[in-house]
């Protein structure tokens, strides 16, 4: 972990780095597939939402091959009768079966509600919400959330959220998957090896959607979300990764390819330049109150960590020249009252005996991060927001500028709200945050040791952060929690104080919430025309494959499993029986004889049923 300058006792543990961390306990058995959910097991999401467009998501769980038509609606009610959008989309393997439409012809600032079908079988029903536009918006209300790491706990933050009714979309700031191995009984990644080719990153995404406070909160707000580095490796960067070794782990570029491709393919994301999939920096508005400024610091065109001396390097860059113009001149010419950058890591400077702390952060990159304050000062830009993830643990502090006064917070560049993991590991012990203030006299609030996330609330007067900090990650579906401190920044002010009281405490009923189960009969697993109703093939990975193959499905009565290899003139290459098998979700590790480069069929036959999957060798 060569980011990290000074070996102290806790401050190793503000890295966001992977070390070991301890497994939940008192785990509840694996969630079951529920029927009624089949073929969208998978839910939905929305995403990116605009003036008059919106992303919505689904992705088709099929024991068919070829081309897959899927219909979607969007309507005004939560029965779909008053329908203003639908149409069809057709996926495929090529897409991992997932379905992306960027719905059009919207109004602005208006809830809908929106579904897919298939077969005369419906997802769950959605609820999205499009950005006002125009003057006069009286307020805005917003989730800050990352690092939700599947194997560290039980995701009750999103489970919380997805029960409030009061916010208009999720900022999602990075780490949604992480790329390791391992886990602890029912909380295993899948699949169980650190994740490196592209049907890996499929199946790992495929997993985190499958959790149910996941799914739940994307059912109920829309998503504006960026990576950060897990969800291609630890620590990485525009060329590489701390993460990932050349040669034994294969190339970068096709690692990061197939991290970028499978997040696309997954998350209810638009890619603001078709031209340049590494992109994702974009700008979202919301009339004249709130101009957002997605970033990525991270994987676009940022320089490798260093230590020492080597920081300090005038050229060194986190976001890029030709991010920071775009940004700069964003900034410039805004006209909302509150300019809002969602990034990564942490802005604002975090040291030790006059070191920095973590060189991953923009303490790694201070002539970058003076470029951007130097932008911001000359064209005398107020009201800047920073909205951080990465760090697993909870901040909000000024942005110090040269004789930045930390009494009255004069000098002060703007604010950074810091959000804590969902559930990824952070510090046990606290070392003293006061140690820490006292050498970091920006840092208004510190907390090192619970997960949760904040409310960002936004008026024409302030902007504040709610810390909801949650009980307890280590037994599922406990969504209690404590709001531990709020701060807030005054309009054209750019520095904190603490807020008297939670402005996320007055929960307003802004649209009704969809029912949680769609509206589908369960299907009957006697049922001799369904193949659905006794198994469910999720995938066989990777694909293209070299000599294994790992296959996913789950059973929805007990049965005995034969796993299949044919070329595609029906011929059987390679068949093994795996015996008997109780209901729930299951793998296989099918290890194919050496074969030709070509398409080949996997056939999977439980209770008299098959379900077929085209796979290639390579």
């Amino acid at each position: 972990m060569k980011k990290i300058l000074l070996p102290l006792v806790g401050l190793l543990l503000l890295s966001g780095a992977i070390v070991a961390q301890p497994g939940p306990t008192d785990l509840n058995a694996r969630t079951q597939m529920d029927l009624r959910f089949a073929p969208f097991f998978h839910g939905v999401a929305s995403g990116d939402p605009l003036t008059d467009r919106v992303i919505i998501w689904t992705r088709v769980t099929t024991n068919q091959t070829g081309p897959i038509p899927v219909s979607w609606a969007v309507a005004t009610d939560t029965g779909m009768t008053n329908i203003v959008q639908s149409g069809t989309y057709t996926t495929s393997d090529t897409l991992d079966y997932t379905v992306k439409v960027d719905v059009t012809g919207l109004q602005p600032g208006t809830w809908y509600y929106y579904r897919f079908a298939r077969n005369g079988r419906f997802s769950v029903t959605g609820r999205t919400f499009t950005a006002p536009t125009g003057a006069g918006i009286d307020s805005l209300r917003f989730a800050v959330v990352s690092c939700s790491n599947y194997t560290s706990g039980f995701f009750n933050a999103y489970g919380g959220l997805a029960r409030r009714n009061d916010l208009h979309a999720v900022f999602h700031l990075g780490d949604y998957i992480y790329e390791g191995g391992g886990g602890d009984d029912d909380r295993e990644h899948e699949p169980p090896n650190e994740i490196l080719v592209l049907e890996d990153y499929r199946m790992r995404h495929s997993q985190y959607k499958l959790d149910e406070d996941l799914r739940c909160v994307h059912q109920m707000y829309p998503f504006i979300a960026v990576w950060d580095d897990h969800e291609s490796a630890n620590d990485s960067w525009r060329d590489g990764a701390e993460n990932h070794t050349e040669g034994a782990e294969g190339l970068w570029t096709d690692r990061k390819s197939y991290a970028l491709r499978a997040y696309y393919e997954w998350m209810p994301i638009r890619l603001p330049d078709p031209s340049d999939d590494a992109r994702i920096f974009r700008k979202i508005s919301y009339g004249d109150l709130l101009d957002v400024f997605m970033l990525d610091t991270r994987l676009y065109d940022r320089d490798e960590q260093e230590v020492g001396a080597a920081v300090n390097d005038p050229n060194r860059t986190m976001l890029g020249p030709a991010q920071l113009a775009w940004l700069s001149d964003g900034l410039k010419n805004s006209t909302a009252r509150w300019k809002v950058l969602g990034q990564q890591v942490m802005m604002a400077p975090l040291e030790a005996f006059g070191f920095p702390i973590n060189t991953d952060q923009w303490d790694g990159y201070p002539a970058e991060r003076q470029r951007l304050y130097d932008s911001i000062l000359t064209y005398n830009i107020k009201n800047i927001v920073v909205l951080t993830g990465d760090i697993h643990s909870a901040w909000a502090t000024d942005l110090p500028g040269a004789n930045y006064d930390p009494g009255s917070g004069a000098n002060s560049i703007g604010v950074e709200f810091v959000t804590t993991s969902v559930t990824s590991f952070n510090s046990v012990v606290n070392i003293g945050t006061q140690i820490i203030q006292f050498a970091n006299p920006h840092l208004k609030y510190i907390n090192l040791a619970d997960h949760g996330y904040y409310i960002l609330d936004l008026n024409p007067s302030r902007a504040q952060a709610d810390y909801f900090m949650m009980d307890n990650i280590d037994v599922a579906a406990d969504y209690r929690y404590a709001v531990e401190e709020s701060w807030l920044t005054e309009d054209q002010d750019g520095f904190l104080q603490q807020a008297q009281d939670t402005a996320a405490a007055s929960v307003q009923s802004q649209a009704i919430q969809p029912g949680k189960i769609p509206p589908n009969l369960a299907i009957n697993v006697e049922d001799p025309a369904s193949s659905a109703g006794t198994m469910t093939l999720f995938g066989a990975y990777p694909n293209p494959f070299e000599s294994d193959l790992m296959v996913k499905y789950y059973l929805h009565q007990p049965g005995r499993v034969r796993l299949t290899l044919t070329d595609l003139r029906g011929k059987v290459l390679h068949q093994i029986d795996t015996g008997k098998r109780a209901t729930g979700l299951h793998f296989a590790d099918l290890r194919v004889p050496p074969l030709p480069s070509g398409f080949y069929l996997l056939s999977l036959t439980a209770n008299g049923k098959t379900a077929t999957r085209r796979v290639f060798h390579r």
